[in-house]
């Protein structure tokens, strides 16, 4: 008898390694291609209004040969969104803006904001897959930046979008009035939050804070202003999740239960607490193109009067 058969352990290893590279083989063949349109509902209206429809769009990660991902965002528009919100990271090549912005297509004659995300400055690179392992690890120190950073702002900015980075804006949707502030990616220290707090304006029906990242310093003082929903991305939902335990890290010093989804900010126990609604995002890096039990998604975000809970 030889190899594994007559070990109990190494045939438990050999199990576990079959079952690893199974996992592996069908995140990279399958699930990183599986786009997902999430629906979420948001009680965060003045009493008795009609809802008003968000759509976030965020870590596009977008390279030359994805036509597959630039089809399925451009078909986003048929959901008719009042606002569009892109949470960065849009890039993850250096030709790639005429591809984000066919991409976005039909989206980018509606209404729309954006902040960047450092993939918006600097091209992705190959790391050691163990550092993403350390809860709350440390960004790569920045290089030069070599990606067309100011093409990409021009190109949406130049359709209509506004562009959020450490900025405040004001829109008119759909009859109401939104209040949105945003701040440049805290995941490379680029946020200037203080350039642009203060309490969030109550005559507005509505008040919203933008982020690519969502560290807690940001989120924090977002809803300590009271924004009443604060829209982030960057965390890619853990991007490999494990069954009954979720995100593995969130790549940032969020709580991993926090990776994707809707909670609230900084506690739901806490009175008046802020919404906040991280995406998983659509894309990865090139050098890890790999999902496990965590689909690239796009989110709608219906938001409706808070009396309708």
């Amino acid at each position: 008898m030889s190899g594994s058969d007559g070990n109990p352990l190494l045939a438990t290893v050999a199990g576990l390694t079959a079952l690893g590279a199974g996992m592996l083989a069908y995140g990279a063949g399958y699930e990183v291609r599986a786009f997902t349109l999430r629906r979420v509902t948001v009680p965060v209206l003045p009493p008795g209004q009609r809802p008003l429809r968000v759509l976030q769009v965020s870590d596009l990660h977008m390279t030359p040969n994805q036509a597959r991902k630039r089809a399925w965002v451009r078909a986003l528009d048929a959901l008719e969104p009042d606002l569009v919100i892109d949470t960065g990271d849009n890039l993850a090549h250096v030709d790639a803006v005429p591809h984000v912005v066919d991409a976005l297509g039909p989206l980018l004659d509606r209404p729309g904001v954006f902040v960047f995300g450092s993939n918006d400055y600097w091209s992705p690179i190959a790391l050691n897959p163990a550092r993403y392992l350390r809860r709350g690890a440390p960004p790569v120190p920045p290089r030069p930046p070599d990606l067309p950073t100011e093409e990409l702002h021009d190109a949406l900015a130049g359709r209509g979008w506004e562009y959020l980075g450490n900025a405040r804006t004001r829109l008119k949707l759909d009859g109401r009035v939104v209040d949105l502030v945003g701040v440049d990616d805290p995941h490379v220290n680029r946020d200037r939050y203080g350039d642009v707090c203060g309490p969030a304006d109550r005559a507005t029906d509505l008040s919203l804070g933008v982020v690519h990242a969502p560290y807690l310093r940001v989120l924090d003082a977002m809803a300590a202003d009271g924004h009443q929903l604060i829209i982030a991305g960057h965390t890619h939902g853990g991007q490999l999740r494990l069954p009954f335990y979720g995100a593995l890290v969130t790549n940032c010093d969020l709580d991993r239960k926090r990776a994707r989804g809707l909670s609230r900010h900084p506690d739901w126990r806490v009175p008046g607490a802020a919404w906040l609604h991280v995406s998983a995002g659509l894309g990865t890096s090139p050098y890890a193109p790999v999902r496990i039990c965590c689909r690239p998604e796009a989110t709608l975000l219906t938001l409706t009067a808070e009396d309708d809970v």
